[in-house]
């Protein structure tokens, strides 16, 4: 997303013709000729006109390849929520990560619990989405030709959360220590920092003003994932979407890919964990 210079010196090659010894001709009235070193013009414009020749050819390699790596491989995300932190930071009118999301290994597998994805919003978490493109036309066309090459960010409700559940599963909150539960069994979350409180004995599940932690049982559809995010206080995840034609969940074909790690700014660069978060 040239001109041809004009050589001036001609040929780039004088001859001129030379006498013998004392300015005298030589004896079998043979001329000699002594040529000139070539100018050095006539290959600096033949490299100027190759490059302007050329260049329009490698932007358009260029394109290519980075519309083929964005579609198919992987592409950059800006994180500009909180619901994430402290894995991800990311917060209104601040400078949010930047993260890699890798697209081919769910071509092979399905996401597993503990992985960090990114995935278009179903419809019901798109309620209040409002499209980013310009109302010029022409402008919209630019920004939508950005986006096919990475320039642009898509007009999509992209959302990032973890995998807790995968298809099949049932999952609720909450145990006696108010960890999350899948298939009744506890999960081991260290990435959590900040969720409601629970208090045993004081705010519970079963307390008269119950912990905002508590939810389901919840079996997730075939074909789905049950997603949340790390900063459970403040995260608009699948609890908060129970009520949809998918319970909350995500479907499959809505993944985008895996968060791979993060690449700006420098002071953030990692990778992005996905521990094992359901017993073996």
């Amino acid at each position: 997303m040239a001109d041809s210079p004009h050589d001036p010196a001609g040929p780039g090659v004088n001859r001129d013709d030379v006498r013998g010894p004392a300015g005298s001709d030589r004896a079998d009235g043979a001329h000699h000729r002594r040529e000139e070193p070539a100018s050095e013009t006539a290959p600096k414009e033949k490299k100027q006109k190759s490059f302007w020749r050329e260049l329009p050819i490698l932007l358009v390699v260029a394109l290519g390849l980075s519309f083929l790596l964005q579609t198919f491989v992987a592409r950059v995300y800006l994180i500009p929520s909180e619901s994430m932190e402290p894995t991800l930071h990311g917060c209104p009118g601040c400078t949010g990560d930047r993260i890699v999301v890798e697209k081919i290994g769910y071509h092979f597998t399905d996401p597993r619990p503990g992985d960090v994805i990114v995935f278009e919003g179903p419809e019901s978490w798109s309620a209040g989405y409002v499209s980013t493109r310009s109302d010029n036309v022409i402008i919209r066309g630019i920004q939508e030709v950005g986006s096919l090459v990475g320039l642009v960010p898509p007009d999509e409700n992209d959302l990032v959360k973890r995998v807790i559940a995968t298809g099949g599963q049932t999952v609720e909150c909450c145990d006696d220590q108010g960890r999350v539960l899948v298939d009744g069994v506890p999960l081991d979350e260290p990435y959590i920092t900040m969720d409601f409180p629970f208090t045993p004995g004081v705010v519970t599940c079963d307390t008269e003003i119950p912990s905002g932690r508590c939810f389901g049982p919840i079996t997730v559809p075939d074909g789905h994932v049950w997603v949340m995010g790390d900063n459970r206080s403040n995260s608009a995840d699948s609890r908060y979407h129970v009520g949809d034609e998918h319970q909350g969940a995500i479907p499959l074909e809505n993944v985008i890919g895996k968060a791979r790690f993060i690449v700006l700014p420098p002071g953030r660069w990692g990778m992005i964990d996905s521990p094992e978060i359901q017993s073996s």
